[in-house]
């Protein structure tokens, strides 16, 4: 068996490109352009390439990105003061802090802060309730992104047997529910973890979101499952990899994720998507 190669920046450039229409249509029927607020803190490397990805996006689809670098000096007070002030700003309709943050500024603290109405990256403590009872709004975005590829391969997922790697507040835990939501058998395996390959084993779909390279052995893989790797780290050799042993997962499964290619993008169109929908359930 050779897997089917789930393509990401293919998936993720046709919704930028209706994405890019719909907020075009908007434009000609006179109604404001999307606002995107995008605050970095301090000079991160990763962080600084991620959030030029994300400023890009916006432009080619149309979204207004209005950015704030901020000092990683900055206080958590100052930090706060500023989303208080985006809230209120009429203009933006979409809040995206990049994460990680400073050790002196507390995450939880300034996603809390983020109006939950604005709140694109969806890590709101009422989103993630939200799609905890089955009426979700602004969704993860890399869960989101994944249930998109999910749904691009045609397999099947009610009833299906799905595991997720790694139970994170922003990719493990909401992916537990989406998958939920889509009708799945979800197991999650987490540092505690046992027996990680049996538990791989059984998994019609698995999602691995561990951030640990190679955590998972291509021969775990069940014959004909279907494979999402949201890892990506830099190796010793500065080549990207993911959680996944790639090459050796190709001869098993039905369908996978390449690293680099596969759910990066689709995070970013999703944040696009999420973007939109903030607009449009607000006044225009």
């Amino acid at each position: 068996m050779s897997a089917n190669i789930i393509d990401g920046k293919a998936i993720s450039a046709e919704i930028r490109e209706k994405i890019r229409q719909q907020i075009s249509a908007r434009t000609q029927q006179g109604l404001r352009t999307p606002g995107l607020a995008v605050i970095l803190v301090g000079r991160d490397p990763a962080s600084e390439v991620y959030v030029s990805n994300k400023r890009k996006a916006c432009l080619q689809v149309g979204i207004h990105s209005k950015a704030y670098d901020l000092p990683h000096n900055i206080s958590q007070a100052e930090l706060l003061a500023l989303i208080a002030q985006l809230n209120d700003d009429p203009a933006i309709d979409g809040i995206l802090v990049q994460l990680p943050l400073p050790p002196h500024i507390d995450q939880e603290t300034v996603i809390e802060r983020i109006r939950a109405d604005k709140d694109v990256d969806g890590f709101h403590p009422y989103n993630l309730g939200r799609l905890a009872v089955r009426l979700p709004t602004l969704r993860p975005c890399t869960p989101a992104g994944v249930m998109s590829l999910l749904l691009h391969t045609g397999q099947e997922l009610r009833g299906a047997d799905a595991l997720v790697v790694g139970a994170s507040n922003h990719v493990g835990r909401p992916m537990m529910l989406e998958l939920l939501l889509a009708g799945c058998t979800v197991t999650c395996c987490h540092r505690f973890t046992r027996d990680l390959a049996k538990q791989v084993a059984n998994a019609q779909i698995l999602v691995v979101a561990a951030g640990k390279p190679g955590l998972v052995k291509g021969e775990w893989i069940r014959p004909g499952a279907v494979v999402i790797d949201v890892g990506i780290t830099r190796n010793a050799e500065g080549k990207l990899v993911g959680d996944i042993e790639f090459d050796r997962a190709c001869e098993r499964a039905s369908w996978i994720t390449p690293v680099p290619g596969g759910v990066g993008p689709m995070t970013v169109a999703t944040l696009l998507q999420n973007t939109l929908l903030a607009t449009e359930r607000r006044v225009p």
